[in-house]
C-alpha cells in the first residue's frame, strides 16, 4: 500500500515538514509495511521555498537585504538544480514576523528587500522566478521592490524618491523604467497568491489587511488613497491597469506591483506548488492521501492546501484524509473539492496552549486512527 502525505504547516505551531513526520509515524504504527511518500506543502507564504526545494532539489542562497523597516537583515531564496528557477518568499525579506508588534507601521514598511532577492537571483542567471507573497508587513504597492530592480520614482519637482513605502506612494509623479536591469525583461515571474483582493476599496489591500499590519481606520483610508493614486500613475505612464485585478491587493499591493513592473502572472499558490512538486504524477499510483492544516473552515476552498490536494486526487479516485488543528464553520465545503473525510486532531477538551504543545502527538494519534480505519475498509 502506498500513501502520500501532503500537509500544510500548522501556522505558529509546526512546519509542514514536522506535520508530515508526525503523520508518517501514525500511519506506520498502523502498518509498518506501508510505503510513504512525504510531500510537505505550502500556499505561497512562509515555508514555500523549503517545500519546493524538498520537491525539486536545489540549493539555498543566503544574503543580506533590507528588511521591512529598511534595516539590513539576513535572508534567503532557493535555486533549482538547473540554475534557471529562483524560489522566493517575500516573507523572508518583507514579512510581518520580521518586526515586532510595536514596530508595525504600514506607512513606513517597504518591499525593497524582496526586490533585492529577485535582483540577486536574476544576476545569478535565473530566468524563471516563483515568488510567494503571503505574510507581508508592507503596504507599498511593490514600489520598494520595483526600485531594487531599477525603477526610479520621482515627485512633482523631479526629485528621486527614497526607498518606497506606503507614505511615499502619494508623492509619486513620474515613473522612469530606463534603468531597469535588462535581465528582468528576459524573466517570467509566477506569483503564488492565495487571495483575490483588488488593490483598493472595501476589499482592497489597506482595508482588509492594513489593520493586522498596524493601521488605524484613519491610516487605512490614507493608505487606500495612496495606492489608488499610485495605480493611476501606473495606468497613465505604463499603460497597465492594476486597480481592480484580482490579487493585485495581495501583500499590501505587491501583487499589483509585480504585474506593473515585471512579466508576472498571479496564480493560487497551491496550484504552483502542486505543479512544480509533480504532485499528479506522484499521486497516480497512491492508495490514499493524508493532508491537513491548522484550521479548516469556509476559507479552505479558496486556494488552501487541503482543497488543492483534493482537486488533484478527485479525478484519480483516491481518498483524501484531512487532519486539522480545528474545524470551523464551512469546513465541510471541502467535500465538494475531493476531500473524503476531515478530522480534528483534538481528542478531548483542552486549552489552546496545550493543543499547540501536544500538536505532533495529536497528529500522530489521529493519523494512526484514520489509517486503521482505511485498512479495515480495504480488507472488507
Amino acid at each position: 500500500m502506498r500513501v502520500i502525505i501532503a500537509p500544510d504547516s500548522y501556522k505558529g505551531c509546526l512546519t509542514a515538514i514536522e506535520v508530515a513526520q508526525a503523520m508518517e509515524k501514525g500511519i506506520l504504527r498502523a502498518d509498518s509495511r506501508i510505503e510513504v511518500d512525504k510531500i510537505p506543502m505550502a500556499d505561497g507564504g512562509e515555508g514555500t521555498v523549503n517545500t519546493l526545494l524538498m520537491a525539486l532539489g536545489g540549493q539555498t542562497v543566503r544574503l543580506k537585504v533590507h528588511g521591512p523597516l529598511g534595516n539590513k537583515i539576513d535572508s534567503f531564496y532557493g535555486v533549482t538544480p538547473d540554475g534557471n528557477t529562483a524560489l522566493i518568499e517575500m516573507a523572508a525579506a518583507s514579512g510581518l514576523p520580521l518586526i515586532t508588534l510595536q514596530q508595525r507601521a504600514p506607512l513606513a514598511t517597504t518591499t525593497y528587500g524582496t526586490g533585492e532577492l529577485m535582483r540577486d537571483a536574476l544576476k545569478r542567471g535565473c530566468r524563471n522566478i516563483i515568488i510567494g507573497i503571503g505574510g507581508s508587513a508592507t503596504n507599498d504597492g511593490g514600489m520598494g521592490m520595483a526600485q531594487a530592480l531599477g525603477v526610479v520614482f520621482r515627485d512633482k519637482a523631479g526629485k528621486e524618491l527614497d526607498m518606497g513605502c506606503g507614505a511615499l506612494l502619494a508623492r509619486v509623479h513620474e515613473i522612469d523604467t530606463s534603468r531597469v536591469m535588462p535581465e528582468l525583461k528576459e524573466a517570467t515571474v509566477n506569483v503564488a497568491c492565495d487571495v483575490n483582493n483588488p488593490l483598493c476599496g472595501e476589499q482592497g489591500a489597506a482595508a482588509v489587511y492594513g489593520p493586522q499590519k498596524g493601521a488605524t481606520p484613519e491610516l487605512v483610508a490614507e493608505l487606500d488613497e495612496n495606492l489608488r493614486h499610485f495605480a493611476g500613475i501606473v495606468r497613465a505612464q505604463l499603460g497597465k491597469d492594476i486597480l481592480d485585478v484580482p490579487g493585485s491587493g495581495a501583500a499590501g499591493g505587491l501583487g499589483g506591483g509585480l504585474l506593473a513592473f515585471t512579466n508576472a502572472s498571479l496564480r493560487p499558490g497551491i496550484e504552483i506548488v502542486v505543479e512544480f512538486s509533480n504532485m499528479a504524477a506522484r499521486m497516480a499510483d497512491a492508495d490514499a492521501v493524508f493532508t491537513g492544516e491548522g484550521q479548516t473552515d469556509f476559507q479552505t476552498i479558496y486556494g488552501k492546501v487541503p482543497a488543492g490536494i483534493g482537486r488533484v486526487a478527485k479525478p484519480l479516485g483516491i481518498p483524501v484524509i484531512c487532519l486539522s488543528g480545528s474545524l470551523r464553520k464551512g469546513y465541510d465545503e471541502v467535500y465538494d473539492y475531493g476531500v473524503t473525510s476531515v478530522f480534528s486532531i483534538i481528542n478531548k477538551p483542552m486549552t489552546l496552549p496545550e493543543a499547540i504543545r501536544r500538536a505532533a502527538e495529536l497528529i500522530e494519534e489521529s493519523a494512526f486512527s484514520a489509517m486503521r480505519m482505511l485498512l479495515a475498509t480495504i480488507k472488507a
